[in-house]
C-alpha cells in the first residue's frame, strides 16, 4: 500500500518501511507499508475523538472494559443456595441415615402383610356391596372401577383358589407373580446384598400393561355376554 504526502520524489530506504518506527519521513517522501494497519486503527478522515470512529466501538465480548451491560456475565456470579430443610425433613433424613439396611424392606413387608391380614379378616367375599369401605364409583354409578374385585381376588389367592381369583380380577392375578418377584429382588438386594436377575420393565411394556388394564376395566362393564361374566 502506497501513500503520497506531497510531490513525488525518490524513495528513501529505511524510512516508512516499519510501521512501528518513531522517525517521521520528510514531506514529499513516498512511504511503502509492508503490513496493513492494526485492527481498530482509525482509517477515515475523522479525528480519533470522533464518536463514529471504529475503534471507539469494540466488538461484543472483546473484554476491554468488561462484559457489556445487561449481559448474563455482568456482575459477580450468583451461587444457588439450597433451601434449608424443615424439621420433619431433617428428622426423616436423620432416621434414614441411621437406620440399618434391612429397615426399609422390613417396613415394606409389614405393609404387604397388613394388607393380606385385612383381606383375610374382613372376608370381602361375604360382605355387602355397600359395606364400608366401599368403592365410591360403584356405590354411586353401579360400575366397576379398575380396582374393583382386587381384594376378593387376593382373598381367593390366599386360599389357593386361582379360578375364583381370576374371575374377580384377572389383571391383578396376572400381575401378582411379577410384583412378588420385584419385591423379593429389591428386598434381598437391600437387606442381604443378593444379586438376583433384574426384571427390566421398559416404558412400552408398562404402557401396554396399563392399556390392557384400562381395556379390561371397560369391557367388564359392558352389558352383553360374554363380558357380563367379568362384572363383579
Amino acid at each position: 500500500m502506497t501513500s503520497v504526502d506531497g510531490p513525488t520524489g525518490p524513495t528513501r530506504s529505511g524510512q516508512g518501511t516499519d510501521p512501528t518506527s518513531t522517525g517521521a519521513a520528510p514531506a514529499g517522501t513516498t512511504h511503502t507499508l509492508s503490513d496493513p494497519p492494526a485492527v481498530g486503527t482509525p482509517t477515515g478522515p475523522y479525528p480519533a475523538d470522533t464518536p463514529t470512529a471504529p475503534h471507539l466501538h469494540p466488538a461484543a465480548g472483546a473484554g476491554v472494559d468488561g462484559p457489556p451491560p445487561g449481559s448474563w456475565s455482568a456482575g459477580p456470579p450468583v451461587v444457588w443456595q439450597p433451601p434449608e430443610p424443615d424439621r420433619l425433613t431433617r428428622f426423616v433424613l436423620r432416621l434414614h441415615a441411621r437406620s440399618p439396611r434391612w429397615a426399609a424392606p422390613l417396613a415394606a413387608l409389614g405393609c404387604v402383610a397388613a394388607g393380606m391380614a385385612y383381606a383375610l379378616v374382613s372376608d370381602p367375599t361375604t360382605s355387602d356391596p355397600d359395606a364400608a369401605p366401599s368403592c365410591l364409583l360403584k356405590l354411586t354409578t353401579g360400575l366397576d372401577c379398575p380396582g374393583c374385585g382386587g381384594t376378593r381376588a387376593l382373598w381367593y389367592l390366599l386360599h389357593a383358589d386361582l379360578p375364583a381369583a381370576a374371575r374377580h380380577h384377572a389383571v391383578f392375578v396376572f400381575a401378582v407373580p411379577f410384583l412378588a418377584y420385584l419385591f423379593v429382588a429389591w428386598a434381598g438386594r437391600q437387606a442381604f446384598g443378593w444379586r438376583l436377575p433384574e426384571l427390566r420393565l421398559s416404558s412400552p411394556v408398562i404402557g401396554g400393561f396399563l392399556a390392557v388394564w384400562m381395556a379390561f376395566s371397560v369391557l367388564r362393564n359392558l352389558p352383553w355376554a360374554p363380558f357380563t361374566a367379568l362384572y363383579v
